[in-house]
């Protein structure tokens, strides 16, 4: 098989819920990773913070409650923690495994902002919960004092809830692009990106969570690769999910992704997303490929049979090995 330049989304959740466990996980997952890179693809990896930057968000809110003298930390703040952090325990896992694969490679990290518009119908609707639980008491206090929202989490207790706007440009883009041209395996869009707007003053963050697999699709759309691998739970999407007629769905098309989406198979919060993100990649575009699978089939995800793969309408009926980078125009802006 050619070479491919592909974008790898690795879960939040998969990668634990500590520091510990945290590095334990990101060990495996650098397994597969490398194992993609000593077939000689290009890796662009995006992950998930979600357990992540709740922690840091309520750690940062615990230490700020309990006295005068810390400060409050803003979400985005927290978000790039969480870039900083991940960043950290991938680049080190990678590093050592691609060394002992024989892989000349270097990992790095980029803390990433990605704008989102004002205007995004998201800002009417905060859906996205945030940090740890709290007492109805306790957040009717906050939301007073703060002017943050809150929705009671399936009797759990109270959640802090932000918008989840589109992606609209990744910021530092030129520089991504540059880093993966000189042949390093770049770690970006971290959380899906720290979520910036326009302001009068320059660009400045909100309190927002950016889908990581719609901002990993932008990414993949801009570096022009040839692969969106969403790397989940699951070794393949299902339609008629826990249904006696439950079906894996192997290679799907647009049109058929998009019938799919508008009979609402899959689930708002996990699949329904990533198949967005995967028919966002594709669409009109021939020879390009998403694929959804599980993080320990990642390194023979290309292979016939594993996964779920989604190709553009315009690409039924041709060789998917025939096309590979070096097709595309290299851009340097």
């Amino acid at each position: 098989m050619k070479k491919k330049r592909i974008v790898a989304a690795l879960g939040g959740n998969a990668l634990g819920n500590t520091p510990a466990e945290q590095i334990r996980a990101v060990r495996k997952a650098s397994e597969a990773i490398a194992g993609l890179a000593a077939q000689g693809h290009e890796l662009i990896i995006g992950h998930g913070n979600g357990p992540q930057v709740g922690i840091i968000n309520s750690a940062m809110n615990y230490a700020a409650e309990s006295g005068p003298m810390i400060p409050s930390m803003p979400f985005a703040e927290c978000g790039a923690m969480s870039q900083g952090f991940i960043g950290y325990h991938l680049q080190q896992a990678l590093n050592q495994e691609l060394l002992r694969r024989k892989v000349s490679k270097t990992v790095v990290s980029v803390v990433t902002q990605v704008l989102v518009d004002q205007e995004d119908e998201a800002f009417k609707e905060y859906t996205k919960p945030i940090g740890r639980f709290y007492t109805g008491e306790e957040a009717r206090r906050m939301e007073a004092e703060n002017g943050y929202r809150f929705m009671e989490d399936a009797g759990r207790g109270w959640r802090r809830v932000v918008p989840s706007p589109q992606p609209r440009r990744i910021i530092e883009l030129p520089a991504i692009r540059r880093m993966v041209q000189s042949g390093l395996m770049v770690i970006a869009v971290g959380g899906g990106g720290i979520p910036v707007i326009e302001g009068e003053e320059g660009l400045q963050g909100i309190d927002a969570v950016i889908d990581k697999d719609r901002s990993c699709a932008r990414l993949a759309l801009e570096l022009k690769a040839d692969i969106l691998m969403i790397l989940t739970a699951v070794d393949h999407v299902f339609v008629n999910f826990n249904k006696p007629d439950q079906k894996a769905l192997t290679e799907v098309t647009e049109k058929e992704a998009a019938r799919y989406i508008a009979q609402g198979q899959f689930a708002k919060g996990s699949m329904e997303p990533k198949m967005e993100a995967c028919l966002e990649f594709v669409s009109g575009l021939p020879g390009r490929m998403a694929v959804i699978t599980s993080l320990k089939n990642a390194d023979c995800a290309l292979e016939e049979g594993i996964g779920t793969k989604l190709y553009s309408d315009s690409s039924r009926g041709e060789k998917k090995t025939d096309w590979h980078i070096e097709d595309y125009e290299v851009r340097l802006d």
